[in-house]
C-alpha cells in the first residue's frame, strides 16, 4: 500500500503555484473503504493536535493507529498507552523503518516537515502534514516533489474541507441562486492570555504568525469559494518581534471579486466565513470547526432580511479527513490536487506575507518562483 500510481508533471502543475486555479476535491464520506486491509498510521511526536488525529484514527473505517514516535522513548511509551497505540519508538527514523505503516502523520512545527516529510516519502510512507504545509514555498514545492518523485500522496490536515457540510455549502454556491459571487469575508483567531515563552508560533524560523497558523484556512476558505487565485493581494500585520500576532489580508480575484481575511492571536475565538453574491449570503461561524459536532450549520441570507439555517450531520471533521486518506490510500491512486491547493494556499500565504513587509499591493505573478 505504499506506492501509488504517479500523475504526469502536467497533472501537478510543474509544482507551479500559478498553474491554472481548479476545483478542490470535494470528498464524500459515503465512497468505498475495506475494512479488511486497513490503512496503518504511524505519528511523528506527541503535539497536542496528534491527539484529536489518533482519536480519529481509532475512529475511522479502514484505519489502524499503528505506532508513534518521539524523540523521548518514555514519553512515546506513556502516549502510546494512553491513546491506544501498539507500538513507540524514540526515534523518529524507527518508525519510518516499520514496514507495516502505511502512512506518516507529521504534526511537528512547520520548519520540521520538509525534512521529516521526505524522509517519509523515501521510505515509501504516504503523508499527511499538518498545516502549513511548510514554513516557505520553497520547503512546499520540495516536499510536493519528493512524494510525486517516490509514488507517495501528500495531504495537508486541514480538516473542514473534508466535512459534508463543506460540500452542502457548495452545493449551495453552485446552484445558481446566489448570483455572481462577489465576496469572501473570514476570520479565525484566538486570544492567548499572555504572550507564551518558546513558543513556535512565535518564532518566523519555526513557520511561526497568525497567517500561516490560522490565516491558511481563510486563504484556502478564499481560493475554494471562488475557484481561482488572487490577481494581486494586499496584507497588514501587528507585529510581535519579526512575526504577525494579527493579520489582516485583501486578495483581488479579479472580475469584481475580492476576499478579506484576518486572523489573530490577541483577540476573542472566530472561525466564520461569509460568501456574498448579487442576490445571497451564505455564513457560517464556525467553519473550521463545529462549535457542536452534533449539529454543524450554517444559513443563507437573502436581500430582504430573510434567513434558512441549513444542518449537515457526519462524523466528526477529523474522521472524515482520515477516512478521505483511507480511500486514497486504498485506491493505488494519487491525487494530486491536495498538494497542488496547499501549494497555492503556500504561495498566497507567501506573497501576503511579503506585503505586509514592503507595504505594497503585490501582484501573484510576483510570487517566488
Amino acid at each position: 500500500m505504499h506506492a501509488a500510481e504517479r500523475p504526469t508533471e502536467e497533472a501537478v502543475g510543474r509544482n507551479s503555484p500559478t498553474a491554472p486555479p481548479f476545483v478542490p476535491p470535494m470528498p464524500s464520506s459515503d465512497g468505498p473503504i475495506a475494512p479488511d486491509r486497513p490503512v496503518r498510521f504511524g505519528i511523528l511526536g506527541t503535539a497536542r493536535i496528534a491527539v484529536q488525529v489518533a482519536a480519529a484514527i481509532r475512529g475511522a473505517r479502514g484505519a489502524e493507529l499503528r505506532a508513534v514516535a518521539s524523540r523521548d522513548a518514555e514519553r512515546a511509551r506513556r502516549w502510546a498507552e494512553e491513546h491506544g497505540c501498539a507500538v513507540a519508538y524514540g526515534d523518529y527514523r524507527q518508525l519510518l523503518q516499520d514496514e507495516t505503516i502505511d502512512v506518516v502523520y507529521i504534526p511537528l512545527p512547520p520548519a520540521l516537515h520538509p525534512e521529516w516529510t521526505i524522509r517519509a516519502a523515501e521510505a515509501g510512507k504516504h503523508v499527511l502534514c499538518e498545516k502549513p504545509l511548510a514554513a516557505t514555498l520553497a520547503d512546499a514545492r520540495s516536499m510536493v516533489a519528493a512524494c510525486r518523485g517516490q509514488g507517495v500522496q501528500l495531504m495537508d490536515g486541514v480538516m473542514w474541507i473534508h466535512h459534508p457540510r463543506t460540500a452542502a455549502m457548495k452545493q449551495c454556491l453552485l446552484n445558481g441562486d446566489f448570483g455572481p459571487l462577489r465576496r469572501v469575508t473570514s476570520a479565525f483567531s484566538f486570544c492567548w492570555p499572555r504572550i507564551p515563552e518558546n513558543e513556535f508560533r512565535l518564532q518566523r524560523a519555526m513557520g511561526g504568525g497568525s497567517l500561516l497558523d490560522l490565516g491558511w484556512y481563510c486563504v484556502g476558505a478564499a481560493i475554494w469559494a471562488f475557484e481561482a487565485l488572487p490577481e494581486r493581494v494586499f496584507g497588514a500585520a501587528d507585529w510581535y518581534g519579526d512575526v504577525d500576532l494579527s493579520f489582516s489580508g485583501w486578495l483581488d480575484f479579479g472580475d469584481h471579486r475580492t476576499a478579506a481575511i484576518e486572523s489573530a492571536f490577541d483577540r476573542v475565538r472566530r472561525r466564520w466565513i461569509e460568501v456574498a453574491g448579487t442576490q445571497l449570503s451564505l455564513v457560517c461561524d464556525d467553519y473550521t470547526r463545529p462549535w457542536d459536532d452534533q449539529r454543524p450549520r450554517f444559513w443563507l441570507h437573502d436581500s430582504d432580511g430573510r434567513s434558512e439555517e441549513r444542518v449537515v450531520t457526519g462524523p466528526r471533521q477529523e474522521v472524515c479527513m482520515v477516512e478521505d486518506f483511507v480511500r486514497l490510500v486504498q485506491s493505488g491512486r494519487l491525487e494530486p490536487r491536495w498538494p497542488q491547493w496547499s501549494l497555492q494556499v503556500q504561495a498566497v500565504c507567501e506573497l501576503l506575507d511579503r506585503s505586509a513587509r514592503e507595504g505594497k499591493l503585490l501582484p501573484f505573478a510576483a510570487s517566488p518562483a
